[in-house]
């Protein structure tokens, strides 16, 4: 039973502790991004006809112009778009904490339109994210617009090398995934050498990454670091229609992302706050009743040899148990001169009852803290 109850314990603990070491680290999960990119043209000529054609230079009111907005949307696994419900914990994450920067390229002539043809956003960790970005721009005729996004993956991704990606068949990830996929493909194609695992001897098609006989593991990575490009950017072209039939226009795109499932941990959390101080104080209170029931035993073990020597010979345990009394009584009145040297030289007089009970006396009340501990050597 111990040894089933240590196994208990150490499965507990080891959960435990996996359980929250897995929410410090990063659940990745595929999800799907909806894009929307949404234009709108105003104060044109077929717009403000038959109004007030005053014009505003200082707030452009009266001038033809387009506004280009951006925003996405995160979508549940069904294809759904999340919505802000304030009863849903934790909301869905803003479409900026997906972004590492976003580049709008206007195509344009400068020499027309002095305003800047290329916007910049990039990601400010100390701001929060926001759900999408506006550009407004003057301009009565059709244009088309480049939008360069660069999306934030933690932990950072990158493109393959096509020599490397034809040997792992990893295209895009990580750089853990790629040494990963590496280290399966010397295992599976046995490419260690056999006195010495940790030496690595290259085939035809490893050659041609690593030019040598031999190669230590470590060193492999550097292959890795070497073929991993930084990833490649999602490009998304739209054109502004300046069309009195179609003032506005939506269109939309759909781009896959990692992002950590925080919902997972929240549960693992949860299951963590439930779980740990109810197993701590269940042990405790364990301990408490094991130390108390110890306790009960000793004390029943002291009474039954108190009533076995009295019942075996009564008489011997009257006069036992009153010489004893007397010693303690001459203890505490002060009048006990001690034992006699003459007894203390004879080895049988420490082999007499007394001295069992003494000890017993004396370690009990040495265990209770009555009496401090002294080392002997």
């Amino acid at each position: 039973m111990r040894e089933l109850e240590r196994k208990l314990d150490w499965t507990m603990a080891r959960k435990v502790l996996e359980m929250q070491e897995t929410v410090t680290k990063v659940i990745r999960k595929r999800r799907t991004l909806r894009v929307f990119v949404t234009h709108t043209v105003h104060d044109q000529v077929w717009q403000v006809q038959g109004k007030d054609t005053s014009v505003d230079f200082n707030t452009g009111r009266g001038i033809p112009s387009w506004e280009l907005r951006i925003e996405g949307k995160l979508l549940d696994e069904v294809g759904v778009i999340l919505a802000k419900d304030r009863n849903i914990a934790p909301p869905p994450p803003k479409f900026g904490s997906f972004l590492k920067s976003i580049v709008v390229d206007v195509d344009r002539d400068p020499r027309l339109y002095p305003e800047e043809v290329i916007v910049e956003w990039h990601k400010n960790p100390t701001l929060p994210a926001d759900d999408g970005f506006s550009i407004r721009r003057r301009g009565d005729t059709s244009l088309r617009v480049r939008i360069i996004i660069h999306l934030d993956n933690i932990p950072e991704k990158g493109s393959v090398d096509p020599a490397l990606s034809s040997i792992i068949g990893v295209k895009q990830g990580t750089r853990a995934e790629c040494v990963t996929a590496l280290w399966y493909y010397i295992k599976h194609n046995g490419l260690q050498d056999k006195n010495d695992r940790r030496v690595v001897r290259p085939d035809e098609k490893l050659r041609t990454l690593i030019p040598a006989d031999a190669v230590l593991f470590q060193n492999v990575a550097e292959v890795v670091d070497r073929c991993l490009r930084p990833p490649e950017p999602v490009v998304i072209y739209h054109e502004i229609q300046i069309n009195p039939q179609e003032p506005t226009k939506t269109r939309a795109f759909d781009i896959e992302v990692d992002m950590d499932d925080s919902i997972l941990k929240t549960k693992i959390r949860d299951v963590l706050t439930r779980l740990v101080p109810t197993v701590e104080n269940r042990v405790s209170q364990i301990d408490d009743e094991i130390a108390k029931n110890v306790q009960e035993i000793r004390s029943a073990r002291l009474k039954r040899q108190f009533f076995q020597s009295f019942a075996d010979d009564p008489q011997g345990f009257i006069k036992t148990w009153m010489d004893s009394q007397s010693r303690d009584l001459e203890v505490i009145l002060g009048t006990d001169r001690g034992v006699p040297e003459e007894l203390m030289r004879r080895s049988d007089f420490f082999r007499l009852p007394w001295v069992e009970e003494a000890v017993a006396v004396h370690e009990g009340m040495r265990m209770a803290g009555a009496l401090p501990y002294q080392a002997t050597r």
